[in-house]
């Protein structure tokens, strides 16, 4: 099996003495950084650093001076990572994280002076979230889920899932890590641990509470008769047919087939509905900063996005309704 380990030194720096090692064990204990996070700051540093072992003529990083390398250098890594047409989001996330090594090695004692100051990272047009319509979203969970008391367990699992990503805005990572004592369904909430182990308390609509506890009583009611086993015992809230924990392709798959009648939208993965319940609090009157909590973000510059399409739905409303438009 492949090794993930995000502090597992890849063969590049296996015969060097940079404090790669330090340096990610850093983001992940004292910075609160995931895995996943802490596994892309490894990879951007293995593609900058197999960069400068070519451009230097070097045979690995034994003899390695990371003072030698100039703001120059790290400008030609990102005019190669264009020409490789790497997108400039991903481009501007591996200068960051060479910077953020850079300056580790400083505040650690490894090299003098931080060497990065002057470098500037790159701007990027910002990339506006597709999402449902208030009439799609209606149509979504009146027209195109199962609606039955006596539906399957599948389709009641089906149907709790789209409305708690609706009605809470869950991240897929968030959605399948859900246990069972995260959820107060008489309260009305859910307890969420997300990026960088942030905890966070989101309201649950009513719609979500009734079709979650149709589903806890069609799946109590599926384990007993056909697998011989308690549901109660599940962690997990959900999970698949053989009660193993939900995995992201099975989640993507019932996401992706249930969207397609509402929308030709491209991509239509769970985060669709993260991105709709965001725009659609806002667009009736929810404050910016409310809507950064529960989504979970550490800054509402990250929440901003979400303005930028409800401007232009002012903007068409305006259009329509001003003679002067």
């Amino acid at each position: 099996m492949k090794d993930l380990s995000p502090h597992r030194l890849p063969a590049v720096f296996q015969k060097g003495s940079l404090p790669v090692s330090d340096f990610l064990c850093n983001l992940q204990s004292r910075k609160n950084l995931s895995g996943n996070t802490v596994i892309a700051y490894r990879t951007d540093l293995v593609q900058f650093f197999l960069f400068m072992i070519q451009h230097l003529g070097l045979a690995d990083l034994s003899s390695f001076d990371p003072e030698q390398v100039t703001p120059l250098e790290v400008r030609l890594f990102m005019g190669a990572m264009i020409e490789r047409g790497v997108q400039q989001r991903s481009i501007a996330r591996k200068l960051v994280s060479v910077k953020s090594f850079y300056r580790y090695m400083q505040e650690t004692g490894y090299i003098k002076s931080f060497l990065f100051s002057s470098l500037l990272t790159p701007k990027y047009p910002q990339r506006v979230p597709g999402f449902l319509t208030e009439k799609q979203t209606e149509q979504l969970f009146n027209e195109s889920l199962p609606a039955s008391p006596e539906e399957s367990f599948v389709g009641e699992r089906d149907r709790s899932i789209l409305e708690l990503l609706y009605s809470s805005g869950l991240r897929v990572s968030e959605l399948i890590g859900l246990t069972t004592e995260s959820l107060d369904l008489e309260r009305g909430y859910v307890k969420l641990t997300g990026k960088g182990r942030k905890q966070r308390i989101v309201p649950v609509g009513q719609s979500a509470v009734e079709a979650l506890k149709k589903y806890f009583e069609v799946r109590r009611n599926f384990f007993r008769m056909k697998q011989g086993g308690e549901s109660a015992a599940l962690r997990y809230v959900f999970v698949t047919k053989k009660g193993k924990k939900l995995y992201p392709m099975l989640l993507q798959r019932l996401t992706s087939k249930y969207l397609a009648s509402v929308t030709e939208l491209k991509k239509k993965n769970p985060h669709l509905l993260r991105h709709t319940f965001a725009t659609h609090l806002l667009n009736n009157g929810a404050d910016l900063e409310s809507v950064s909590e529960m989504l979970g973000h550490s800054n509402l510059s990250t929440t901003e996005i979400y303005t930028h399409v409800t401007f232009e739905r002012l903007k068409e409303v305006y259009r329509k309704a001003h003679p002067n438009a």
